[in-house]
């Protein structure tokens, strides 16, 4: 019996050192197929600029050909420019290199996206292209905290990217504006476009685009990088005929739209100063990544706790009131949406989740769950403090909900009708404001106890009497407006507010 029971461990011991051997055999075969792409790359990137240095040399030094001024000073020039976009291309890839070491860092700074442009447009045009730029800037633009060479390198790039691909003389629109915490920027041409499959495929390192040639190298997945080390995010689309390509990219707003005719000076303070207001709870069973958020969000001027014990998460949130919770996605015995679901105490912050897994189903699952944003690791501390900013100031800033002549003014807790107080409870006011922060959308009897009621009752009849007096403290049926919709079995909704009415209703006041 012994002689079997050791045999056995050999057994398992022999499956162990297989079983490692393959993984390593596989992340070889993995490696290795990097650097065969990695060479491909160089070697398609060198090839062209190459042959034309190579063809304008031996132009040159062709003895039997008696060359023009004019000519030889065209293969100077070829010889020059070809130079030249070597000389990039190293540059690229070495940040190539660093990005997707993660080495790759930026110094940040307030810039003017005016200036930003200013310069990637004029170095565009003094590279010899035969396009033009038509600039399209609102005046109110804040500015952004982004390391200026950087982000002119991605505007000269996106420009770049668009001459090779687009008409002849075709004009390049350049266009910005203010979205929330961030600035986009976008860069629209009139090439071909690309199929929309081959869209999310734009920023690899190399990317084929069927019949209609390369459209991507270094220089899309470089903007990529560069762009994500500023916090921000980029996309493209193409035009619904299959015709022209518009990427577009993110970039943090030094200061908010309602401080951005204010002297830069004061709203850098003002920002300092609601950062300091302002307690970060980070909830994960990673060390390195709660340090990680920690050191990075202590820099930004946060005071942040950390915890990688979710069973934690409650007391520390009664507690420590924070303003933001950061919520990992996958946790020892449960996951961050489950969490959203059963602990009522998330739903009174902003919640945003830190994932390895960035596939689209998975950040619409969370983000329905209520999430305020879902960040996908590795992240850089600008990016960790750009969308916790922008969380933050999208909580700062809800606007009164109008509906009909209903005003609710969250930041004073305050209820009108028709210019009249309307006096509620606690509980009918935690009720309005789910519905009314949930607005043109059903909100479920379950959702409408756990959120109002913290899970201490279950049952849909003490919601009914709620929205029954609710009802009647806003005189439901005294004029066209519907306040409060009921779904038949399923939950309550409050519907959309009519813009033109809400406007009409300012007017009057």
């Amino acid at each position: 019996m012994d002689g079997l029971n050791e045999l056995q461990r050999e057994v398992e011991a022999l499956r162990e050192r297989i079983s490692r051997l393959a993984e390593t055999e596989k992340r070889a075969r993995a490696d290795l197929e990097a650097l065969e792409e990695f060479i491909g790359l160089v070697s398609h990137e060198l090839r062209a600029p190459l042959s034309a240095v190579k063809g304008s040399t031996v132009a040159l030094l062709d003895q039997s050909t008696q060359l023009d001024p004019k000519e030889a000073d065209e293969y100077y020039r070829i010889i020059d420019n070809q130079t030249e976009y070597m000389r990039t291309l190293v540059s690229d890839l070495l940040d190539a290199g660093r990005i997707e070491s993660g080495a790759l860092s930026v110094s940040p700074s307030m810039e003017s996206v005016s200036v930003l442009v200013e310069k990637a447009r004029s170095m565009f045009l003094n590279s010899n292209v035969r396009h033009s730029v038509n600039i399209d800037l609102p005046r109110d633009l804040p500015p952004v905290m982004v390391e200026q060479r950087r982000i002119v390198q991605v505007l000269n790039n996106l420009l770049s990217n668009s001459a090779r691909h687009a008409p002849q003389s075709s004009p390049i629109k350049l266009e910005a504006r203010y979205e929330g915490a961030f600035v986009e920027i976008s860069v629209t041409d009139e090439s071909q476009g690309v199929e929309p499959e081959r869209l999310a495929h734009l920023f690899r390192k190399y990317s084929h685009n069927k019949g209609r040639g390369v459209r991507a190298g270094l220089g899309l997945a470089i903007c990529k990088g560069l762009v994500e080390a500023h916090g921000g995010r980029i996309r493209a689309t193409s035009g619904d005929s299959g015709r022209g390509l518009r990427i577009s990219f993110t970039l943090p707003a030094a200061i908010s739209r309602a401080v951005a005719a204010e002297p830069i000076a004061d709203g850098a303070e003002s920002t300092t100063k609601e950062r300091e207001k302002s307690l970060i709870l980070v909830v994960d069973d990673d060390p390195h990544t709660l340090r990680f958020c920690r050191d990075a969000l202590n820099t930004q001027g946060y005071d942040v706790i950390v915890t990688v014990d979710h069973n934690e998460m409650t007391e520390l949130i009664r507690k420590e009131k924070p303003s933001l919770v950061l919520l990992d996605l996958v946790l020892p015995g449960t996951d961050g949406i489950a969490l959203m679901e059963k602990v009522s105490e998330l739903s009174d912050q902003p919640v945003v989740f830190i994932s390895g897994y960035g596939r689209d189903e998975t950040i619409a699952r969370a983000l329905d769950t209520g999430a305020a944003d879902y960040i996908v690791k590795p992240f850089t501390p600008t990016e960790l403090g750009a969308r916790v900013r922008a969380a933050l100031r999208r909580r700062a800033r809800l606007e009164p909900f109008k509906l009909g002549k209903l005003v609710i003014d969250y930041e004073l807790r305050q209820v009108t009708l028709v210019g009249e107080n309307v006096e509620l409870t606690n509980t009918e006011y935690e009720l309005l404001q789910v519905l009314s922060t949930n607005f043109g959308r059903l909100v479920s009897f379950e959702k409408l106890l756990h959120r109002v009621w913290r899970n201490r009752t279950d049952d849909t009849r003490i919601l009914r009497t709620f929205i029954k007096n609710l009802r009647q403290k806003l005189r439901q049926g005294e004029d066209d407006t519907i306040y409060i919709e009921n779904v038949r079995g399923a939950g309550y909704r409050m519907p959309r507010p009519n813009p033109e009415a809400s406007r009409l209703l300012d007017s009057l006041a």
